[in-house]
């Protein structure tokens, strides 16, 4: 699959240098040095190119902007992330107008019962 993926971008390569940059179009030169010199300038363009629109579009250009941004925006470690989803769920179930308090802890526990030990133990929820 990882071969296909770079092949994959080789033919897109290709198909945009033979559509927008005339790289079969543009010389008709028949010495071989002639076609390489023609190929190189089409290859030479595209590199332009693809160079203006990383510019233009990599938030890794932006120089420290970027890893400001990037020190401000922290990443929310896995087991954290669960825990704070598994207390707000307990959280909505406990404030349900509609299940006893009873009612509530029951699908709490079978909920807990029913999460694999790996998790418990790291959530901390094993007893």
């Amino acid at each position: 699959m990882r071969i296909y993926g770079k092949r994959w971008d080789i033919e897109v390569f290709f198909k945009m240098c033979k559509s927008y940059l005339a790289l079969s179009k543009e010389s008709q030169g028949r010495s071989y040095e002639a076609q390489i010199a023609s190929t190189s300038i089409v290859f030479l363009r595209y590199m332009m190119i693809a160079e203006s629109v990383r510019l233009e579009h990599d938030e890794k250009t932006w120089g420290e902007i970027f890893f400001r941004l990037c020190d401000e925006i922290k990443d929310i470690e896995y087991a954290k992330a669960v825990k704070l989803l598994i207390d707000t769920m307990i959280d909505m179930l406990r404030n349900s107008t509609v299940l006893t308090e009873d009612q509530a802890q029951a699908l709490i526990d079978q909920f807990i019962g029913a999460l694999p030990l790996f998790l418990k133990e790291r959530l901390q929820l094993v007893a």
